[in-house]
């Protein structure tokens, strides 16, 4: 019992490091290709996630109670730390989640309700190849898409994109251009979504378009965006490539974009 009593925290600790790592590779291995993204985020984070912090936490607390209480009091700061680091992941899972509840399970939002800018060719093959979802009918309600058809009812049943989207983010409207020239405004586009962090940025004069691709820090995931010069304003669109609901960043990008090119063109 002695034994126990004194190598315990150092094993509570070590089990505790190594639940680190798996969530390091969970997080970060789909964006350097170890990994795909349902593996990293769906097994890894999501299902398997949770039972490991269920394990290791009680066994740290056992080790930590042991190691307070025992005379000779033993290394309990080593339980302590291995308590700590499920208790930190478990409420970054709880904020993930508390973030997730309190913004619409939508992953396509853009400006202009009716007629949302349209990807292009280039985009439409990229997204095809990941295997990404598909685009939505901004008219369609929830209810009658296939991907929320068994996640939602009641009221967000009957919505659709455009009616979430007016009723979530008003905030997101077109930016009129000004006395710039079309080609300035998407000189200014194509300089603000690199001020933003977009990559693989796209410019199609004819069709008055600018694409790009973002890339979020954890698993990964890439989101299209496109802005469209047309009729004297500026509107935009972000679409994430895959998942049911993106947390609130496509909005969140959007809404960044915005400020960004209202700066440039100064309307």
């Amino acid at each position: 019992m002695s034994d126990l009593r004194a190598n315990l925290p150092k094993y509570s600790l070590w089990f505790a490091l190594a639940m680190l790592l798996w969530f390091v590779i969970a997080v970060f291995g789909p964006k350097i290709g170890l990994i795909g993204w349902k593996t990293g985020f769906g097994i890894m984070t999501v299902t398997a996630g949770p039972i490991l912090m269920g394990i290791v936490a009680p066994v740290a607390i056992i080790a930590l109670a042991l190691a307070w209480f025992g005379k000779p009091r033993g290394p309990w700061w080593k339980a302590a730390i291995a308590l700590a680091i499920p208790a930190v992941l478990f409420s970054a899972l709880l904020t993930v989640k508390a973030k997730g509840d309190s913004v619409p399970p939508i992953h396509d939002v853009a400006t202009d309700l009716r007629d949302p800018p349209a990807f292009s060719a280039q985009t439409l093959a990229m997204r095809e190849e990941w295997g990404a979802n598909p685009l939505v009918d901004y008219g369609t309600p929830l209810g009658q898409l296939p991907m929320w058809q068994d996640s939602v009812d009641g009221d967000l049943a009957v919505q659709n994109h455009a009616d979430i989207i007016a009723a979530n983010y008003d905030e997101l409207q077109p930016i009129p251009v000004g006395n710039a020239t079309p080609e300035q405004a998407m000189n200014a586009i194509v300089a603000a979504m690199g001020e933003i962090g977009l990559d693989d940025i796209r410019t199609d004069r004819a069709a008055g378009t600018v694409e790009g691709v973002a890339e979020t820090f954890a698993y990964g995931f890439r989101d299209d965006v496109i802005a469209r010069v047309r009729g004297g304003r500026i509107d935009l669109r972000s679409a994430s490539r895959v998942g049911l609901s993106d947390l609130g960043y496509n909005a969140e990008r959007v809404e960044k974009l915005r400020k960004a090119l209202i700066k440039r063109l100064g309307s």
